[in-house]
């Protein structure tokens, strides 16, 4: 007779995987095999569909008022994996088409346009009444997102189509409703920043291109996302701004030029202006730096030209904005429109004789889109300047201020939704303390 549980009668029985034994097992489990295997097959597709593309000559096109984004890097940490899905998805070829299509059937289906770029709508159960607005996710400090790479909160919508097939860029909206400064803060930030350029002897101004939205009221439609807080923000900002010393508000010049062409200075399907308000603007700058300069001045039409307009590619529409550029003879005489190639990712400097129309002395700018705008016509207001884009420029503060030293006036330009929603790079108090050092090592004699 064997004694129970000795080892020498015990019967070793063959391992089992738990998804083989029988369905009424404590232990089953089934298999999931196949299924990871799908869903792993389909992230690779997605991740690697665009290097596939790219080896066979496909370009991604930046069709959105941003760049593409960039391949993440492994210094990100976790980072690297949560910005894979935005890189990815920028670079599909194919996506701007796959938006333009879903704006036709919409427009063809229902006679509206697709609701592209909108907010994440809550899921569930309609809400009650809300006593807190939604607010925007939190950023690291002084690392200030700009308005048209911000994510489109819930109300709101990226392009908004107004009246007579105006198109506008819906973040003007959500600047205004939703900033992340204060209009007290970001009036603090301009004085601080005014204060340091002054100090060390040089002239400052800030000037302010007004959103197109502002500018254009009347084509906007009887019902956007933010109709209820935009406008009155945008009035206290234009109130409090234009009164401010040391702030140029482009608003006059560009209401005259339009009352005198009997039309907009914005294109309908663009964020930007016209070359009739970059025009505007650039003589407005002149005369703020040396009133009664642009006297002589003789402007002339140019050639025709016709690009994409940045409002109708994101929309998935095939808008083109069209006009004139200008030639300008600041003493009646001499050309002195330049195009410039570049969009001032890098410092650029211009250095030309002084002649009567011009002004004299070294200015250093520092703008966004709308100085690349108006870029071609600053050498013939300018004998002596250097642009540089100021989302590059505040990377490095200590290299900006370095360049500004040589110079006797500081000019920042930045459209008006940038000031309002605070997120001015330029007016971080990183850049600031940075900045200002490097002005107060070498001052300018007043």
């Amino acid at each position: 007779m064997s004694v129970q549980g000795d080892p020498r009668h015990r019967v070793q029985l063959p391992s089992v995987h738990e998804a083989l034994l029988p369905r009424e097992h404590s232990l089953h489990r089934p298999r999931h095999g196949h299924r990871q295997r799908t869903a792993l097959t389909a992230a690779g597709i997605f991740f690697l569909t665009p290097l596939l593309v790219w080896t066979l000559g496909a370009r991604p096109a930046a069709f959105e008022n941003r760049p593409l984004a960039a391949f993440p890097s492994l210094s990100d940490g976790w980072g690297f994996f949560t910005g894979l899905s935005q890189w990815a998805t920028d670079h599909l070829v194919f996506r701007q088409d796959a938006v333009r299509a879903a704006d036709g059937i919409s427009e063809g289906l229902f006679g509206e346009p697709a609701p592209l770029d909108r907010g994440q709508q809550p899921q569930g159960p309609v809400p009650g009444n809300q006593t807190t607005s939604p607010q925007p996710q939190p950023q690291l400090p002084n690392q200030p997102v700009p308005v048209d790479q911000q994510s489109v909160l819930p109300g709101f919508t990226k392009v908004i189509q107004g009246k007579d097939d105006w198109l506008f860029f819906g973040m003007d909206m959500q600047a205004k409703c939703r900033p992340d400064k204060s209009l007290n803060q970001v009036l603090d930030q301009v004085r601080k920043l005014r204060g340091v350029v002054e100090s060390s002897g040089r002239a400052f101004l800030l000037m302010v291109p007004p959103d197109k939205s502002t500018m254009e009221p009347g084509f906007l439609p009887d019902s956007y996302g933010g109709k209820d807080c935009a406008p009155a923000v945008g009035t206290e900002f234009w109130n409090r701004f234009a009164a401010e010393p040391g702030v140029l508000d482009l608003r006059p010049i560009l209401n005259e030029t339009k009352q005198r062409l009997g039309r907009p200075v914005y294109h309908k399907d663009d964020t930007h202006w016209s070359d009739e308000g970059a025009v505007s603007a650039v003589r407005s700058l002149s005369e703020r730096l040396n009133p009664g300069v642009t006297k002589p001045w003789s402007i002339s039409l140019s050639v025709p030209y016709s690009n994409p307009g940045d409002l109708a590619l994101m929309s998935g529409k095939q808008g083109k904005v069209t006009g004139f550029r200008y030639e300008i003879r600041p003493d009646g005489q001499e050309n002195r429109v330049k195009p410039l190639d570049s969009k001032f990712t890098e410092p650029e400097q211009i250095t030309s004789k002084e002649i009567p129309g011009v002004v004299g002395g070294r200015v250093m700018l520092f703008g966004d889109s709308f100085l690349e705008s108006t870029g071609r016509y600053l050498h013939a207001a300018l004998s002596n300047f250097t642009a540089y884009h100021y989302g590059h420029a505040v990377k490095d503060p200590v290299r900006s201020g370095k360049l500004a030293v040589d110079n006797d006036v500081v000019v920042f330009e930045a459209v008006e939704r940038n000031l309002t929603s605070g997120t001015a790079g330029f007016l971080g108090n990183e850049f600031i303390d940075a900045f200002g050092r490097e002005l107060a090592a070498k001052p300018r004699p007043r």
